[in-house]
């Protein structure tokens, strides 16, 4: 007869600085009983002995293997991933913050000016100029000789369209909903760390039970 139920939800992707990792560093541990509870919480999965920083794919498994061999009786249930990412950041290696910076001024630059890229092209492909002619000598009878309403309403629409769908002005957000930057930084991290556990596993680098 089981003693107890204990509940495992560990994340995907854990970022470790110390080389002894425990289970309470992997994510949320659940028992009925809380002693049992706080013993997991302090069993040591791994020991490091990288000196580099390092990326570590484990399975659940041998999770649930060191669990029950120190609690035979305790019903492990896993609610998180079957397989996760430990990765281990040896001391000092850290960049720079000045680089960090550099590297985000880099990525805004790129993404600022290919931006502005693709809306001219995109402005010349359909040729938006002749559009506004057009509009203008039907509705007013006479040819454009210079900018518009249309064209001012257009630039004012396109800037404020920008603003309210990547859903960010200046530091604050418009809306509480991640934005699609966010939502497609965190489909790039999945996919990643998917990627890390599939080859780990092909090549036998997983560390499971047994």
């Amino acid at each position: 007869m089981r003693e107890a139920t204990l509940y495992l939800k560990l994340e995907q992707s854990t970022d470790i600085l110390n080389k002894k990792i425990f289970l309470r560093d992997l994510g949320t541990i659940l028992c009925s009983d809380k002693k049992i509870e706080d013993e997991v919480k302090e069993m040591l999965l791994y020991t490091v002995t990288a000196k580099e920083s390092t990326k570590y794919i484990f399975s659940i498994m041998k999770v649930i293997e060191l669990i029950e061999k120190r609690f035979p009786g305790v019903l492990v249930v896993n609610l998180g991933e079957k397989d996760f990412i430990i990765n281990y950041i040896a001391p000092g290696k850290k960049p720079p913050k000045a680089w960090e910076w550099v590297k985000a001024a880099f990525v805004g630059m790129i993404a600022f000016f290919g931006s502005a890229f693709s809306i001219m092209t995109f402005n010349e492909d359909v040729s938006v100029s002749d559009v506004f002619d057009k509009i203008y000598f039907l509705v007013t009878g006479s040819k454009s000789t210079g900018g518009t309403v249309a064209e001012l309403g257009y630039c004012v629409g396109l800037a404020i369209g920008i603003l309210v769908f990547f859903n960010h002005f200046s530091r604050k957000k418009i809306q509480k909903d991640p934005t699609p930057i966010q939502i497609q930084m965190r489909s790039y991290e999945t996919d990643i760390n998917d990627a890390l556990i599939k080859d780990a596993q092909r090549e036998g680098k997983s560390i499971d039970a047994g």
